[in-house]
Parts: structure tokens; C-alpha cells; sequence
């Protein structure tokens, strides 16, 4: 099937090449307005208790939280407080667009103690903004930032609260985007030059890449029209677009070059190439998007959103490698090493070949020579490396994401120490008739109210209860304090404790904040894991034993790519909850996100089988033709060694890139790939998958005779025709 695919897009090149071009174009034009069609948030469960506390009170203006806070800091030697001042900032705010604002509250109007800091001089205003979601209070935001500073030398304004930190966080991931590919593109093609010794082979694979990243912004951007899609998608699709594209690129091309080394004619190298390498990128390519795809068994839209942008990008990468590329080879043909490197020109492809097949050949005598030697310490260490992720902790993303010198972050870190009632995280209880619209309620009884919080206050849990909302309010809302951290046990116990209580008859009673707001987003996604696991491990066991016809092999997979990614999360919990190295890494110690998390487990499960793939297409390769396990290892290795090396390399080039980010979710996502990569194409795929073979000897081959009858029926044999 692959050999006739590849042996169709040689014949049909001139049709194919142009196609691609033009689509790359007229995808990539769509593409740049991605970022304007985009949006922030979406990180916990749409239907958790705590959004819906939440939704509850933002229906009321009274009650809806604010989502810009504007401090406003009046020259040394005069009070916020004065009447001067006052009118100065009151006739400024007079000025916000109606359109824009629901709600607004200023220490002035409101005369509340704890709007006022403690030295006098700054006072805040409270503004909540129009709009149903995340992308109407942006819109809303930017029409009213400029009017909230006050035009006047004296009057320091500085802006934080929800919409100015994604506001921050919007602008920082755009330039992280365009500085990551900026950076990874030059130092991809310069490694690419040295691993193929010329320029032309080298910037094959920077061309997928290149064809491959604007299509699938393009297409992020069309379905961004149709639901909700965060702005990390777009740094995902780039992330996994260039990479895959790259990798993929790189399989190919060393293939094709290989099976020219050994004599095949072009036409007959493209057509073995595609039956071969393009076969692996083509299973190697559906597991990464299986794996992808299960981010939409959870209902925050964050998720869904990097699985359409993870999903696009790999699929296309691979799409274009098996169309694209196999053209661009035939029309190319040996000019593929033009333009060689003089530092390289003494290397002819056999030479490089017989140089990396005497290193890997080493390596596979000494491990296929004392297999438990090598797994028994390797298991060990990866064992110790997994023990931090034990006791990680998890949080929702604030405004610690941003760099420390950012403004966002600075004026909220400002707010929370100079303001403590504004910044802290109380546990919120919302209480509103049963079955009223919260809007058009009533209101609750001031008794039963009041008795309600009496039964709050007496749980051990909670150190104290105050009523925030207005006496006239139609919602009660009440905000319960508890000891230590929002993401912190006792927190979360003082949570489970107030919805365990009786809600007063003919009353409704949420229960929202930040910590409640974690504790639903941890308990959807972990519900879901276990489906999760399933739908890996079934794809993974399916798709290995259609490409391989083992059993044993995928199962192996399964467990190795389990260790790896258990490994990753152990190393990123020392280092980003536990501290070790924050300093060096300029990186805020704080609870790992559970969504990056999930997402990270997806995308480091399906790397960790692609390259598997690669490694095992080889091995079951040479033992079909009629190797031994330990042969087939040896052959496996000393023919994928390299490659996958050298494509581990790019892939961390890439990744490496976001580690530098000014977002700590996207260094954390980069520095974690960063290492899961050299671990698994190193220790695990090069040192303890080999060991475990020699170990399993001949059970690696093991698979029911009718499931062997039913793969060998579909054609998804190993062999190349010559």
C-alpha cells in the first residue's frame, strides 16, 4: 500500500508540488489573524460547581467580581482620600465607555475602609467589564485601559486583576511564538547541515516545517471561528508543527539516502522509502494523534483547544512529508547532495553510515552481551527520578506564569501585600433561592443567612466567615478564610466540608473560589484519566500490532513510554513545585497545572512511541528477513541509531526554544519535553528497550494465528520491493 502511495506521488510530482505551495499560502495569509481569533482562559470545567458559583455572581452587578483593579497612588506628602484627589481620578473614570463597563466601585464612592491602603496613599476602583466570556472582556479591556490611567503627572495608576494579566500573558505568548521559531529555525538547519553533510539534504526537512506550520495556523484559525480556542494552541501547532515536520523530514530523506547508498534506482529508492520510513511516519504520526485527541475527553476548553492545535499540526506534518517530499526527492535525485559542506565533502553517505554502524554496533554487543546489567540500574534510577511526583501539588495559573519584571505581575503582587482583603482567596459561598433565576431572585433572608454562616464559622476548617455582598443584594455571597494556601490540604478540606452542609430549606448554596475552582478542575480531569489511559494503551496495543504483528511489542511500548513520562513528571516537580534550581532557571516555584500536565502526557506518550516505532520498524525488519532476536537487535540499532538520535536532537532544539519563554507554562512544557526527549532517545530507546529484548528473546514475536492471518490479509507487511 505504501509502496504504491509512493510510487503514485513520484509520478504525479508537478502536480503535487504546486498544490502544496499554494496551499501553504493561501493557509499561512488566513493564519496571521489566528492570534485576534483566539482567546485566554478555559482552564477549569464549564460545569463544576465553582464556575457555576461564579456565573451566579457575575449575573448580579453588585455582586459580579472585578475583573480590572486599578490602584491609584497620589503624590509623596498627599492622601488618596482628599477631595482633590478624588475629583482628579472621578473625573478620569467618568470617562469609561458605558458599552464596556457593568459595573464599577471606587473607594470614593463606596467609602469601604479596606478600598484605602494602610498609609493613605492609594485607593482602588473596582471595574467589571460587559461581556458573556473571556474574548468580550479582553475586547472590553482594551477599549477601556487607556481611560483608566488618569491623565496627570502626579497620579500614579497601575492596573492588575483578571483581564490585565491575560492581557500580559496574550502578548507574551505572541512574541514567544515568533522568538521560538526564530531561534530553533537557524540552529535546526545548521545541525541538519552537519548530520547530512551538504545543503540541499539539509533543508528538506526545514521545508516541511515550513510548509507544514502555516497551514496549520490557518486551519487553527477556521476552527477558532466555530468554538472556543486558546491561545496556546497556536504555540503547540508551532511547537509540534516545525518539530514533526522536521523529524519526519529527517526520516525520510536519511532513508531515501540510504536505499540509494545501496544501489536502488531513484524511482525504486522514493517507492522503498515511503513502503519503509514513510510507513513508520505514518503510524508513528496516528499514535502521536490518538494520543492528542484524548485531550478531548475533558470538558475545559484549554484542553480541547491544544488538541485541535496538537492534532492539526502533527497530521499535517505528515501529510506533507508523504506527499510533498517523496516529489521534491524525485525531482531532486542525486542532486539532493549538492552543495555539500567542504568540512564534509571527504564523506560520502556510505562513509557516515559505516562510521555510525561501528558505534551502535558496539553498543548493542555490550548490551545484547549482559542485558540485566544495563536494565536492572537504568529501572532503578528511573525509579528515584519518578518518586518527586508523588507528592506534587496542583494549581490553576496566575499571575506568577508571567516574568517577575512584567507590570502585570508586579502590580498584582503589589495589590496582594498592600491591599490583603482584595488579594486574598477566600472560599465563596453563593446563596440564592431555589429555583429563582439568581437575577430576578427575591433575595435571602437576612436570618437565614446569617444563621448558614454560623454553620460555616463552626467548622474546624475554616478560620473565620464575612458577608461581601451589599444588604439589598439579590445573592448572598460569603467568603469563608481557611489556614494556609488555596492549593494546600487544608484549603481543600475546608471546601469538602461547606458542601457537605445542609443548605437551608428553599435555598440554593454554591461553592466557588480558586481553591474550589481547583478541586472541580482536578476531579474532572482525574474522572476522566482512567478513559484516558485506556484509549492510549488500546491505540497503542492496535496500531503497534498492525505495524509490527507482535503482541509483546506493543505492551512493551506501553509500559517503557509509562516509565519515561512518570520519569519527566518526577524531574519537572523537584525542579518547578519543590524549587530545586528556580533560581537557575529563573522560575517561580507553584502547583503544577493539571491541564499542562495532562497535555504534556499526551504529547510525551505519543513521542515516546513514535520513536519506538522507528527503532522497532528496523528490528522487526531485519528479524522477518530472517535474524535472530539479538541479531535483529544489533541491525535495528546500528540502522535507526543515528537517525533517531539526530532527530531527538532537532525535536529538543525545538522545544528548547519555548524553554526560554517568558511564560513559565511554556518553559515548563518546553524544559520538561526537553528532557523526556533525551531520556527516551537515549537511556530508554537506546539501552533499556534493547536490554528487554535480549531478555524476552523469542516471547517479543508472540501474537494469535488469526490476528497474524487478519495483518497479513490488510498488507501491512515490512517488506521493500526491489
Amino acid at each position: 500500500m505504501f509502496a504504491r502511495w509512493g510510487a503514485r506521488a513520484t509520478r504525479l510530482r508537478w502536480r503535487i508540488l504546486p498544490a502544496v505551495v499554494v496551499i501553504a499560502v493561501v493557509g499561512g495569509g488566513y493564519g496571521i489573524g489566528v492570534f485576534d481569533a483566539t482567546t485566554q482562559g478555559g482552564y477549569e470545567d464549564p460545569g463544576s460547581e465553582a464556575v457555576q458559583a461564579r456565573q451566579v455572581m457575575q449575573s448580579a452587578p453588585e455582586t459580579a467580581a472585578a475583573d480590572v483593579i486599578a490602584v491609584y497612588t497620589a503624590p509623596a506628602g498627599q492622601r488618596a482620600d482628599s477631595d482633590e484627589f478624588a475629583a482628579t481620578v472621578q473625573e478620569s473614570l467618568s470617562a469609561l465607555p458605558d458599552a464596556s463597563v457593568s459595573n464599577l466601585t471606587t473607594y470614593w464612592d463606596a467609602g469601604a475602609p479596606y478600598l484605602l491602603s494602610d498609609d493613605g496613599r492609594s485607593a482602588l476602583a473596582l471595574v467589571t467589564l460587559a461581556g458573556e466570556d473571556s474574548s468580550d472582556t479582553q475586547a472590553a479591556f482594551d477599549e477601556v485601559k487607556d481611560a483608566l490611567h488618569v491623565d496627570d503627572d502626579g497620579v500614579q495608576t497601575t492596573l492588575t486583576g483578571t483581564a490585565p494579566v491575560q492581557s500580559a500573558i496574550s502578548d507574551q505568548t505572541k512574541q514567544d511564538l515568533f522568538f521560538a521559531e526564530g531561534v530553533a529555525l537557524p540552529v535546526v538547519a545548521f545541525l541538519l547541515i552537519i548530520i547530512f553533510g551538504g545543503v540541499v539534504a539539509a533543508l528538506l526537512p526545514v521545508l516541511i516545517g515550513a510548509l507544514t506550520v502555516p497551514v496549520a495556523l490557518g486551519i487553527l484559525r477556521l476552527i477558532a471561528e466555530f468554538t472556543t480556542v486558546n491561545e496556546f494552541a497556536i504555540n503547540v501547532a508551532g511547537l509540534l508543527g516545525l518539530g514533526m515536520a522536521i523529524d519526519y523530514g529527517l526520516f525520510i530523506v536519511s532513508r531515501y539516502r540510504e536505499e540509494r547508498a545501496s544501489g536502488a534506482l531513484v524511482d525504486d529508492a522514493i517507492r522503498n522509502t515511503v513502503a519503509t520510513a514513510g510507513r513508520t511516519v505514518a503510524f508513528s504520526a496516528l499514535l502521536l494523534i490518538v494520543a492528542l485527541s484524548t485531550l478531548l475527553l475533558f470538558p475545559q476548553d484549554f484542553l480541547g483547544s491544544l488538541a485541535y492545535g496538537g492534532m492539526t499540526a502533527v497530521a499535517l506534518a505528515a501529510i506533507v512529508a508523504l506527499t510533498a517530499l517523496p516529489a521534491i526527492l524525485r525531482v531532486l535525485g542525486d542532486r539532493i547532495d549538492a552543495w555539500r559542506i567542504r568540512l564534509f565533502r571527504h564523506r560520502s553517505p556510505e562513509d557516515a553510515v559505516a562510521r555510525t554502524a561501528t558505534f551502535w554496533g558496539r553498543l548493542a554487543d555490550r548490551v545484547m552481551h549482559r542485558p540485566l546489567l544495563f536494565a536492572a540500574p537504568i529501572l532503578a534510577i528511573l525509579v528515584l527520578l519518578i518518586s518527586p511526583f508523588l507528592d506534587t501539588t496542583f494549581g490553576s495559573p496566575d499571575e506568577r506564569v508571567l516574568p517577575e519584571d512584567d507590570p502585570a505581575r508586579i502590580a498584582t503582587e503589589d495589590l496582594n501585600q498592600r491591599f490583603p482583603e482584595i488579594g486574598r482567596d477566600d472560599i465563596q459561598i453563593v446563596l440564592y433561592p431555589e429555583g429563582d433565576a439568581p437575577r430576578d431572585a427575591s433575595g435571602v433572608d437576612d436570618t437565614t443567612a446569617a444563621r448558614f454562616a454560623d454553620d460555616v464559622s463552626a467548622l474546624p476548617e475554616v478560620e473565620a466567615v464575612d458577608r461581601t455582598s451589599p444588604p439589598d443584594a439579590s445573592i448572598v455571597v460569603l467568603e469563608a478564610r481557611f489556614p494556609g494556601a488555596v492549593t494546600d490540604r487544608p484549603a481543600e478540606d475546608a471546601v469538602d466540608a461547606i458542601r457537605s452542609l445542609e443548605p437551608p430549606d428553599g435555598v440554593e448554596v454554591l461553592v466557588g473560589g480558586v481553591t474550589a475552582l481547583n478541586v472541580d478542575s482536578l476531579d474532572a480531569i482525574t474522572d476522566r484519566l482512567p478513559l484516558m489511559t485506556a484509549i492510549l494503551v488500546g491505540a497503542t496495543l492496535v496500531l503497534l500490532f498492525l505495524a509490527f504483528g507482535s503482541i509483546v511489542l506493543p505492551l512493551k511500548a506501553a509500559v517503557m513510554a509509562a516509565v519515561s513520562l512518570s520519569a519527566t513528571f518526577g524531574v519537572l516537580t523537584w525542579i518547578f513545585v519543590e524549587g530545586h534550581g528556580a533560581g537557575l532557571l529563573d522560575v517561580t516555584p507553584q502547583p503544577m497545572e493539571i491541564g499542562v500536565v495532562v497535555l504534556m502526557a499526551a504529547v510525551i506518550f505519543g513521542l515516546s512511541t513514535d520513536y519506538e516505532v522507528f527503532l522497532l520498524s528496523r528490528i522487526v525488519e531485519a528479524h522477518e528477513a530472517g535474524a535472530s532476536t539479538a541479531t535483529a537487535v544489533r541491525t535495528g540499532m546500528i540502522k535507526s541509531g543515528r537517525v533517531i538520535t539526530s532527530a531527538a536532537l532537532l525535536l529538543i532544539v525545538v522545544t528548547g526554544a519555548f524553554a526560554l519563554s517568558g511564560i513559565q507554562m511554556m518553559r515548563f512544557i518546553g524544559i520538561g519535553m526537553m528532557f523526556a526527549l533525551a531520556l527516551d532517545a537515549t537511556v530508554i530507546r537506546m539501552l533499556l528497550v534493547p536490554s528487554v529484548l535480549k531478555l524476552m528473546g523469542r516471547v517479543n514475536w508472540w501474537a494469535p494465528g488469526p490476528l497474524r492471518t487478519l495483518r497479513r490479509r490488510l498488507a501491512l507487511d515490512h517488506t521493500p520491493t526491489r
